[in-house]
């Protein structure tokens, strides 16, 4: 098994790197690409030093059987045929084909099989919010139907690369030293701040963002559910927050909801409110989560679940069930996800 990524030396790629070592994947080589900037760089994987190769037209992809790319959707459309045109697998984490019809659309938990029809020999990775939330989602469409979604996301630095989680703790070190701040990656100051906007405004008043959200989940999720979000980046540094509120065509009771929930693959629920206070404070570490009444992004952070908690009903409709999620984005909202579809399509037999 000969394994490539794409955009080694991002946030993405190397928590590619981090999770294919982790998870021990099945790997026999490995081969790192990347831009001008990056070619050169070298990594160390399971011991052994790896350097990235230029990422160029060419054969350079012909014994390759997974190739993960994280360099941008214009890369990925640049690269797709070069990558693809010997059989490999390509594992897209970009937006570049995420709504095309002949290319799938995957999270494991909701439908691996999905990834097994890709005549352009591409996979899709959803957006990162969008795949926390599906994951959640799908437990409560077992119970009944999910009609309507309303989300509000609250987005960390980390979302929009390693550079921005950088330029937010460097915000907050000119802050406390009475600077003004260095504001490159985002509109406004991120520190001491929250910006209702992640990336770019549509026509119809919605981001592009949020627009990911109402599409991917009708396509991954096989659904007619409508699904409208407000996307928001916050000033913590790593794993995004979702508050979800979720109408099904039937009542469902909150036991039956985190039941399903707590019996999900790839879920964690942490639902405790009596826990908060003094005792939940000193009890809760990054490592076990212990003690925690809700789970929260300090302690989410590089973990491979989704973590879900304050399920309630929502006194605003009764066919409606809200609650409150987090998860690193970073991982499962993009490297683990797709390491998963790999490791699905090994387990079925399913790669060149």
């Amino acid at each position: 098994m000969k394994v490539a990524i794409v955009g080694a030396s991002g946030a993405v790629g190397q928590e590619f790197l981090r999770v294919l070592e982790e998870r021990n994947f099945p790997l026999d080589d490995l081969v790192l690409f990347g831009s001008t900037r990056s070619a050169g760089t070298k990594y160390k994987f399971r011991g052994k030093e790896y350097e990235v190769k230029l990422l160029k037209h060419g054969d350079d992809f012909k014994d390759v059987d997974i190739a993960f790319t994280s360099a941008g959707a214009g890369t990925s459309k640049e690269f797709a045929e070069d990558i693809t045109k010997y059989g490999a697998v390509m594992i897209d984490n970009s937006s570049a084909f995420r709504m095309d019809d002949d290319v799938p659309l995957v999270v494991p938990e909701c439908n691996a099989e999905d990834a097994l029809n890709r005549p352009r020999g591409i996979i899709a990775n959803p957006n990162c919010t969008t795949i926390m939330m599906v994951v959640v989602l799908k437990p409560i469409e077992s119970l009944s139907h999910i009609t309507r979604l309303h989300v509000a996301s609250y987005q960390s630095a980390s979302g929009a690369g390693a550079a921005a989680m950088a330029e937010l703790q460097e915000q907050y070190k000119q802050l406390a030293n009475e600077e003004q701040p260095t504001v490159n990656k985002f509109a406004y100051q991120l520190a001491y701040n929250v910006i209702p906007q992640i990336d770019v405004f549509q026509d119809n008043g919605y981001t592009k963002e949020e627009m990911k959200m109402f599409n991917e989940t009708r396509k991954i999720m096989h659904t007619d559910a409508k699904c409208s979000a407000m996307c928001v980046r916050i000033s913590s540094l790593r794993a995004h927050s979702e508050a979800v509120w979720i109408e099904t065509e039937k009542p469902i009771s909150v036991e039956d909801a985190k039941a399903a929930i707590a019996a999900a693959n790839g879920v964690t629920l942490i639902d405790d409110p009596q826990r908060v206070g003094a005792k939940a404070n000193t009890d809760a570490t990054k490592e076990t989560m212990e003690g925690l009444p809700y789970p929260m992004p300090l302690y989410t952070a590089g973990k491979d679940d989704v973590y879900v908690g304050r399920v309630r009903k929502d006194i605003a409709n009764e066919n409606g069930i809200t609650l409150w999620l987090s998860g690193d984005q970073i991982k499962k909202g993009a490297a683990l996800n797709a390491v998963q579809i790999a490791e699905y399509l090994i387990k079925v037999g399913n790669v060149k």
